[in-house]
């Protein structure tokens, strides 16, 4: 039967917002970042209008990214953002408030995770259940997660990277560690600075680790030309980078991804460990478009490994079908003592 109330699944990430709306698909998908007039309080801009903003406005404007590491660091902005967001999808003037799921890292404490569903009804949600990232990518990527069968994904986003082995719509074993795309970046404007003494942004770092940025050896190494700010003598500057400098510089956060990955693996067990050999694991999220990455974390776990055919989307769509399901299957995956 039609619902008239809208239901949504949001996909809360450090990096990116994206918003799927129950019998259309993904409708929004917009950068975390919100711009604000200090002397006002009112938003300026917000998604990809406030990003381009990123170190660029007035002494009266902020613009800033309200998520950190997969949870909620500004409060009040991030209850304005989902505001507005809420608005674009749902119209300004709803007479139905709508029903939203909401993705968490797989080990926020609870009073995190209460913030998430908190903002979420603030911002004009009738009911927000939230439910864990690892298991909403995994739905998303199209895992067989209700057989009795293991499946193991790796979600890469911007704050977190959570791990998890998957059976019967429950999350067997798991981890999260607060390392992922924007800890990437900070290693790369580190590099620059100690190395060139050139400062770079976070911009201009992102878009380093997309075009040349590797975790396994290129058959054809690339060089990038950068951009940056002298720090001896105070110019601009430009200098050329490769991508084997850029992996090397990468190599910390990537081992620390592999080694929570190895962790999950000892912790599971040997029934499920077999249908991992399998089927392998499941690479989802930002991140997992960084070149090599399968093949790097491959090579040092020995399971084979599969980049989703949409990591980018695989959370918000694994948001938008547990929606379709969520009478039958909210008992066993969503966590209903949140609902007000």
């Amino acid at each position: 039967m039609f619902s008239l109330v809208p239901e949504l699944g949001i996909d809360l990430g450090t990096t990116n917002i994206l918003v799927y709306l129950k019998g259309k698909g993904i409708v929004l998908r917009e950068p975390s970042v919100v711009a604000v007039n200090t002397t006002t309080k009112r938003l300026v801009a917000v998604g990809e209008k406030a990003r381009l903003m990123l170190g660029r406005t007035p002494g009266n404007i902020v613009a800033i990214r309200p998520m950190c590491e997969g949870v909620i660091a500004d409060y009040s902005t991030t209850q304005k953002m989902l505001e507005y967001l809420i608005g674009q999808v749902c119209g300004k003037r709803r007479m139905l408030k709508p029903t939203v799921i909401v993705a968490v890292p797989s080990q926020v404490t609870p009073v995190e995770k209460r913030a998430v569903v908190q903002a979420a009804k603030s911002a004009g949600a009738k009911q927000a259940y939230p439910i864990e990232e690892p298991l909403a990518a995994a739905i998303g990527a199209g895992l067989p997660i209700a057989s009795p069968g293991g499946n193991m994904i790796v979600d890469v986003g911007g704050g977190t990277t959570d791990i998890a082995v998957i059976s019967l719509n429950g999350i067997v074993s798991s981890k999260s560690i607060r390392v992922g795309g924007n800890k990437m970046d900070e290693v790369i404007q580190r590099h620059i600075k100690t190395k060139y003494n050139l400062m770079i942004g976070d911009r201009t770092a992102e878009e380093i680790k997309m075009k040349i940025g590797s975790a396994y050896p290129l058959e054809q190494e690339l060089v990038l030309e950068v951009r940056g700010r002298d720090l001896v003598a105070g110019l601009p500057k430009t200098i050329e980078v490769t991508s084997a400098e850029i992996r090397e510089a990468l190599m910390e956060p990537i081992t620390a991804i592999v080694d929570r990955v190895k962790s999950v693996l000892e912790q599971t067990p040997p029934e499920l460990s077999s249908d991992i050999i399998e089927r392998g694991m499941m690479l989802t999220g930002g991140s997992a478009l960084i070149r090599g990455f399968d093949k790097l974390l491959a090579r040092q776990t020995g399971v084979p490994v599969h980049v989703a055919e949409d990591p980018l989307s695989c959370v918000a769509l694994g948001c938008g079908r547990a929606l379709d399901q969520l009478e039958t299957i909210r008992d066993q995956f969503i966590e209903t003592g949140f609902e007000a």
